[in-house]
């Protein structure tokens, strides 16, 4: 019997959702059957409200969402704990990459103070945006800073930003801080998100995008540069000096990223795709030089069918897990999943 790929039309998510090998593959992971109820119930929702959401593979959405899930954090855009953010992937024939719509799993900074507080090593952690007279000085050397705030809270608000102040606190006493000038942030946004450029953003806040050239600016460095820089100072802070968690360090990995080969290549991911204009969902990762593809190549996927394909046909491996471990290496496809799915029917 031929165990070529048979592509498929690709079916709704809420659809997918539904089928066999889905549900076996949710409640394989969760097994928990209120966590498995809870979890479709909010995977639902988020997709239902996000047009975007809804043209992407139903794989990588399940995986983004299973992600978040194991990380016990919320994909509610009101929380801005994680976004499931939809991306088109790129051709690349080179590499064995087809074209498709996929959603990639992105912390939002919230996320990053939860997991913090989560860990219990944290008594205070913070980040703050300086207003325009605020700073008095700032010793990078001794990391002292003394600021002035803005006591009037609207006055505050309306103010310029013009730069950003982190710190933690662990339960022993030991603090740190980090303070970066807007300028230093946006140069930082500028070199290393291929999302972002410091010409085009100023242009944009001086007004002069013509309005049927704005949705090529739906990148969250355009359309809240404050988040993506409040995310970036916790990046920083917590990597260089911060105490991380098992939970927080995978979060801190998987922040944007997945298996681009075998070997552990990385590429950027604006190299290979592009955000999709117009979703109010969409958050890039701040530091994209170690973002990757996300999905597993028909050069990889040739391995594992050579590799599994008689073990799942004479029941001695069952699909779902098999699709379950193999999307903790790198996502597969809906094609991919399907076809190992039909393995189990092969000496039927």
């Amino acid at each position: 019997m031929s165990n070529a790929v048979v592509p498929q039309e690709r079916k709704k998510f809420s659809l997918a959702l539904q089928s066999e090998g889905y549900q076996n593959l949710i409640k394989n992971t969760l097994r928990d059957p209120k966590k498995v109820d809870r979890f479709i119930a909010t995977i639902s929702s988020a997709v239902a409200t996000n047009p975007a959401l809804q043209t992407c593979e139903s794989g990588s959405i399940l995986s983004s969402a299973l992600l978040g899930e194991a990380l016990n954090l919320s994909p509610s855009p009101q929380l801005g704990q994680y976004y499931m953010v939809p991306y088109n992937r790129k051709e690349n024939k080179n590499k064995g990459i087809t074209a498709a719509v996929l959603a990639q799993f992105q912390l939002g900074y919230k996320g990053y103070i939860q997991l913090a507080l989560r860990s219990n090593f944290y008594l205070k952690i913070n980040v703050l945006d300086i207003k325009k007279g605020e700073l008095v000085r700032f010793n990078p050397l001794l990391e002292e800073i003394e600021v002035n705030l803005i006591d009037d809270e609207l006055e505050r608000e309306s103010a310029e930003t013009t730069g950003y102040y982190a710190m933690f606190e662990y339960l022993n006493g030991f603090r740190k801080e980090m303070y970066w000038s807007k300028n230093k942030m946006i140069s930082h946004a500028d070199k290393y998100s291929g999302a972002f450029s410091r010409v085009m953003y100023e242009k944009l806040i001086a007004g002069q995008i013509p309005k049927d050239d704005l949705w090529k600016y739906s990148s969250f460095w355009y359309k809240d540069f404050d988040s993506m820089a409040f995310k970036t100072m916790l990046r920083q802070l917590i990597s260089k000096w911060g105490i991380m968690s098992t939970e927080m360090s995978d979060a801190f990995v998987k922040d944007g990223m997945a298996a681009n080969s075998e070997n552990g290549d990385f590429d950027y991911i604006d190299g290979t795709s592009e955000p999709i204009a117009g979703n109010d969902l969409i958050e890039p990762s701040d530091d994209q030089s170690n973002v990757v593809n996300e999905f597993c190549t028909s050069e990889q996927f040739a391995k594992i069918r050579s590799k599994y394909f008689d073990h799942v046909a004479n029941k001695k491996m069952a699909s779902e897990k098999l699709i379950a471990d193999m999307n903790k290496k790198h996502a597969l496809t809906d094609d991919q999943q399907a076809e190992i799915l039909n393995w189990s029917e092969a000496n039927a």
